[in-house]
Order: C-alpha cells, then structure tokens, then sequence
C-alpha cells in the first residue's frame, strides 16, 4: 500500500503546459517514435493524429512516465512540464502521475469497488490524504466536471462496474481528476463509445480544457476538429520510426495543411 505522503490542495493549481523535445522512443531495438519535439498548450486541447503505428499512443505514454512501465522500454530526450524536465534525476515517479493524469482507450474503473471509492481511488494509488469531508466535496466535484454527478448522486455506493460503457469512461476522467492534475492525457477515449457517450465525454472535454490542458489521440477526424484547439499529425512512413510531419492550430491544419500528406490524412484519403 502506498504510504500517504501528500495532502490535497484545496484548489486546483492552473493548467501547466507540457513540451517534448526531440523525444525518441524504443521497445527493445526497435525504434518507434524519432525526436518528437512539440509544444502543448497549458489550457487547450491538443489533438493527436495520425494512422495506426506512428507513435501516437506511444508519445502520449512519454509525457507522463508510463512508457517506462514497459518492459525494455527506452526513451531519449526530454518532457518538460511547467519548464521542468519530469526525466530528470531526482524527479519522483509519483509526481508525474500526480500532476499529469491519463485515462485510457477502454474505461477501467474497479468494478467491484463503488462509484464513490472509484473517484477516490487514485489518492490512495498518489499517497494522498484527504479527509472524509473533503473526499466528499471532491467525489461531487469530479463527477460534475466529468458530466456525470447528475445521473449517479443517488447511487454513489453502487459498483462502478454497473455503469454504462460512457458512463464509466465519464468515472474515470472524474477519477483522474480527483487528484488535482494540471495536464489530462487520453488516449482514444471515446473509441469504444456509442454516439451519445461520445458527445457527452467531448463536451466534457471542452468544459475541462480551461482548467486542465488537454493531450488527446483520436483517429475521428470530426472528433479532432471539433474538440481540439492545437493538433499534430503523426506519420510513420516504409517502416521509419514515427515523427510529427505537421502541427499548428487545428483550424490550419484541417483547412490549410502546409504538406500534401497531411491534406491527404484529413481529407480520409488514406489512413
């Protein structure tokens, strides 16, 4: 069990930007992301995109430590969050985690636990304490920045894994959330969702990004467009380790790309 080693700060801290510089990825030798260098907005949502294999995924485990996690993972260069590198020595795994939270392509609450203890699961996971009053403000809290407080604040002691499949992707961006990030990364989290699950979690994502900046990878190109204010397009191309070939403002990017390739990507002519 990890010991409790912080206390929860009553107010969370401003969105933080993150910036990649010339970031190299490997699993064992084989090499899948070649000096990635990027700057993602503190406060705005930061789409990226690309087709399957070029490293998206990949990158977004780089910004906050989980690519290490992987046996025979290897990465060069830098993440700089608020200006600090979060690879330096020194710097503690649990903070990066703290201060950049991740939700993934499948949502993964703890089925058997109830939605309550879901949303605070993660401080004891961070070696947060927090007071029972206060985890009570905060469970309300998170569940109303993730849309969801409405539909379950009668049934809070119910297992989470008895939600719906959006609504338990909803519980865990309210279970990152609980532990007061400054960046949210999400890989594909509407992948597996229906339609409305999928509006309600972009409009979620639209409503957090003034507090949290946001890193999301998307294959919906409508998705991207609409949520997004920065967007990268990845492309591994014969092999080759993936890299950025473009990025800039969403707005240029889908309607005035600057290389061919990526006025292909967004127009659906391949990918």
């Amino acid at each position: 069990m990890t010991t409790d080693t912080a206390v929860l700060p009553l107010v969370t801290a401003a969105p933080a930007a993150l910036d990649a510089r010339a970031v190299s990825a490997w699993f064992g030798t084989h090499k899948v992301l070649e000096r990635v260098t990027l700057t993602m907005p503190a406060g705005q949502v930061t789409a990226l995109i690309g087709p399957s294999g070029c490293g998206k995924s990949t990158f977004l485990r780089t910004l906050n430590r989980m690519h290490e996690l992987i046996p025979a993972a290897q990465l060069a260069g830098e993440v700089l969050f608020d200006g600090e590198d979060i690879y330096a020595p020194g710097r503690r795994l649990t903070d990066a985690r703290r201060n950049i939270g991740m939700v993934f392509q499948k949502p993964n609450p703890f089925p058997a636990m109830s939605i309550y203890d879901n949303v605070v699961a993660g401080l004891r996971l961070t070696g947060v304490r927090a007071a029972r009053r206060t985890k009570d403000d905060l469970v309300e809290e998170c569940l109303t920045r993730a849309g969801l407080w409405k539909e379950v604040r009668d049934r809070l002691r119910r297992p989470g894994g008895a939600l719906s499949g959006g609504q338990q992707q909803r519980l865990c961006i309210a279970r990152a959330l609980a532990v007061r990030p400054r960046v949210l990364l999400m890989d594909e989290p509407c992948s597996a969702l229906d339609p409305t699950s999928t509006r309600r979690v972009e409009e979620t994502i639209q409503e957090l990004a003034s507090d949290v900046t946001v890193v999301i990878v998307t294959h919906n190109m409508q998705q991207a467009n609409r949520v997004s204010q920065q967007c990268a397009f990845f492309l591994a191309e014969q092999g080759t380790p993936g890299g950025i070939v473009e990025h800039g403002p969403t707005d240029d990017i889908f309607g005035s790309p600057k290389d061919e390739r990526t006025a292909d990507y967004v127009a659906g002519r391949f990918g």
